[in-house]
């Protein structure tokens, strides 16, 4: 699939910051797609024929057992799946966006978050789009509105500044007694 950015290039961004917020003992969520909206369009049924293993990720982004996966069949990562409720349980404030499709799926996702009252961060740099005029559109008009703009390197010095959380595995430690038996 052609893209006004190297796909390759804005993965490898990508993988970068999901490394980082791991490192961090934050939540990573990854998203891949197996459907669509149902609704009718005055652009018709997308054209694209979606390869075999179109939903499945690329292995770059290093799919981690603690990750979160959404699985959209709509536009944004947001409606009609458990999103909204597990950055919730975690008291995530601030989600930070990255995505192959900054004009349809990066926008909608930011769109829902912000609705939702989440802090929004599109790294604009680790995002691309079919349509170089629609991605253009989407950060120059669009993601001001929504959010702030950075690039990985912005993102990836706020995170050096921040405390590594403890991981489960810490937790779990911190949480035994020296004779090896369970706090109360």
């Amino acid at each position: 699939m052609p893209t006004l950015h190297p796909v390759g290039e804005i993965i490898g961004r990508a993988a970068r910051l999901a490394r980082a917020f791991r490192e961090r003992g934050l939540p990573v969520v990854l998203v891949n797609v197996t459907g669509r909206a149902p609704g009718r369009t005055d652009a018709g049924p997308n054209k694209f024929a979606r390869p075999a293993d179109w939903a499945e990720l690329v292995p770059e982004l290093e799919q981690h057992p603690d990750d979160h996966l959404v699985t959209k069949q709509r536009v944004g990562a947001f409606l009609g799946t458990t999103l909204d409720d597990y950055l919730r349980q975690r008291g995530v404030t601030q989600v930070v966006l990255t995505g192959v499709a900054t004009s349809s799926g990066v926008e909608s996702t930011a769109r829902s978050a912000y609705d939702l009252g989440y802090n929004v961060t599109l790294v604009v740099d680790a995002m691309t789009d079919r349509d170089a005029d629609a991605h253009r559109h989407s950060v120059e008009k669009i993601f001001p509105r929504l959010g702030e703009t950075a690039t990985p390197d912005d993102v990836l010095k706020l995170l050096k500044e921040r405390p590594v959380a403890p991981t489960l595995r810490d937790q779990y430690a911190a949480d035994r007694r020296p004779d090896d038996q369970p706090r109360r």
